[in-house]
């Protein structure tokens, strides 16, 4: 990475703030609930906002065992995630929130050795929780994300908690250190640490479409794209970016598609063609159970508790 400017320039604009350097640019939008645009040399990273995560595809286990009925509000929470407030800290200082008309009061050459964006999300649940979401932008370019779960013991367990990210065009493959082969916290007995690499983006191919792909105690996970959306772009030059703890290990899955795609499908040949990589990092995982011929509930101490607050963090960099 190579960036020669020592600060950051930072654009207020109406509806969101920009952030810079010499080969990288974000926009954090102020009604989306999110980064819209994380372009680097030249590529852009972001198809949609990310936002938080909560569900997971429902597993033949999860069905055998209700999970999927008892924990459905969380499916409309991951549908529908939405900030109702916005934070900005420059240099670590909360500032007023520079939406128009106060953002007059920037000129176009503003800098900063630091911009954080903070998104604070209501959950569309009964009762609602929140979660709070923020991202710190350093001189380098890269981006350090941390989200906090708020626990609540009116609420069911959950399937997952974490950040989905959805890129414009398909991966050619990723790498990760980690465990190998699919891991879930019942199910990574057998995983061997190490760097593995994984070619596309796999699918396993269940008979109705459901949850998979997870890797466990992941430190790391770099995703190679080759394609954009620009009809100009026509190299074919592999450019990758890299997902990374900044303290204790996350779980993560590169799929061709989200939750919710997966969820409507129930065949293979349903499913839509891969278009997207959709990259979800995880602080927390449910179990995935069967015990018992898919009727049995996950262990315990493989449940996602909703009143247990949740905080994580990973980094972004390339």
């Amino acid at each position: 990475m190579v960036n020669t400017s020592k600060q950051l320039h930072v654009i207020y604009g109406d509806g969101g703030i920009g952030v810079g350097g010499d080969q990288f640019h974000y926009i954090f939008n102020y009604t989306r609930g999110g980064m819209e645009s994380m372009v680097v040399n030249g590529r852009e990273w972001l198809y949609r906002e990310p936002k938080p995560t909560f569900w997971r595809a429902t597993t033949d286990n999860d069905r055998g065992n209700g999970f999927s009925k008892k924990s459905v509000q969380w499916y409309g929470a991951d549908m529908f995630a939405n900030a109702d407030k916005v934070d900005i800290k420059i240099n670590n200082k909360l500032i007023d929130f520079p939406s128009a008309p106060l953002n007059n009061n920037y000129s176009n050459h503003e800098f900063a050795d630091q911009v954080e964006v903070i998104y604070h999300y209501q959950t569309l649940t009964i009762p609602s929780t929140t979660v709070d979401v923020s991202y710190v932008v350093s001189s380098n370019g890269e981006i350090t994300i941390h989200a906090h779960y708020t626990g609540n013991d009116q609420l069911p367990d959950l399937p997952v908690f974490g950040m989905r990210f959805v890129m414009p065009t398909a991966a050619t493959g990723y790498e990760y250190a980690g465990l190998s082969g699919e891991t879930y916290p019942d199910r990574m007995a057998g995983g061997i640490p190490g760097e593995y690499k994984v070619d596309g983006l796999p699918v396993t191919n269940y008979m109705v479409p459901q949850d998979c792909g997870v890797h466990m105690q992941t430190d790391w996970v770099t995703v190679t794209r080759n394609s954009t959306k620009d009809n100009s772009d026509h190299a074919e030059t592999p450019f990758s970016l890299t997902f990374e703890k900044t303290g204790a290990p996350f779980a993560f899955s590169c799929l061709p598609y989200t939750a919710e795609e997966l969820e409507n499908a129930t065949h293979q040949e349903e499913l839509p063609l891969t278009r997207r990589t959709v990259v979800s990092i995880l602080g927390a995982v449910r179990g995935v159970g069967g015990i018992d011929s898919w009727g049995r509930d996950v262990e315990a101490k493989y449940h996602i508790p909703a009143e247990k607050d949740i905080d994580f963090e990973f980094k972004i960099s390339w």
